[in-house]
């Protein structure tokens, strides 16, 4: 048995990405599953709020201090649910945001060798800061804070653009492009970053 696709959307928040991961499902001839880490801190706060319901800290922390004991290990978690379904052979859309050297290393050193089709999910900074004041669930100026490091790769298997594209017409290339045969070697020619 071949291990799974694992189609990595790189694009900051706000591009497009979980839309376009929705069509392709829905679209696509082969069967495919979306793993958002925004989905895991959705499942943990979750869990936390119905297993503890009647839980209040007995101390005030810094708005940080929560992200900084959680983030890591549920991002590792994520990582790792990405390889456990590529190794039971199922296609992975991996619907994330890498934004330093460490989270990438880590997503580098697991999965490196494992077929990754690496989509470029682009739009303008004027467009994101739109989206983020639309949607009413974004910090305004996110997206612009992860812009320069989550482009910085110089090669993609592909590109789309979610401002020239509806979310569906992305979905459309990306599902052409697999169903093409053509090869993913994008991600393979990335390094780990120091």
């Amino acid at each position: 048995m071949e291990r799974g696709l694992i189609i990595f959307l790189n694009g900051t928040s706000s591009s497009g990405k979980t839309s376009i991961a929705v069509e392709m499902k829905k679209h696509g001839d082969i069967p495919l599953h979306h793993l958002s880490v925004d989905q895991f801190f959705q499942n943990y706060d979750q869990f936390i709020d119905n297993t503890y319901p009647d839980m209040r800290p007995t101390r005030e922390l810094e708005p940080h201090v929560m992200t900084d004991i959680l983030f890591e290990p549920i991002v590792s978690l994520f990582y790792s649910t990405i390889k456990l379904f590529s190794e039971m052979g199922l296609n992975v859309i991996v619907d994330t945001v890498i934004t330093n050297d460490k989270w990438f290393n880590g997503f580098y050193d697991l999965l490196s060798d494992y077929p990754i089709l690496f989509v470029g999910v682009h739009c303008s900074k004027e467009e994101l800061t739109r989206r983020e004041q639309s949607r009413g669930d974004r910090e305004i100026g996110l997206a612009h804070s992860q812009y320069d490091y989550i482009y910085a790769y110089g090669d993609y298997d592909l590109e789309v653009n979610t401002e020239e594209l509806s979310s569906a017409d992305c979905a459309a290339k990306i599902l052409d492009y697999i169903n093409s045969e053509q090869e993913f070697s994008a991600f393979k020619k990335l390094s780990r970053r120091d």
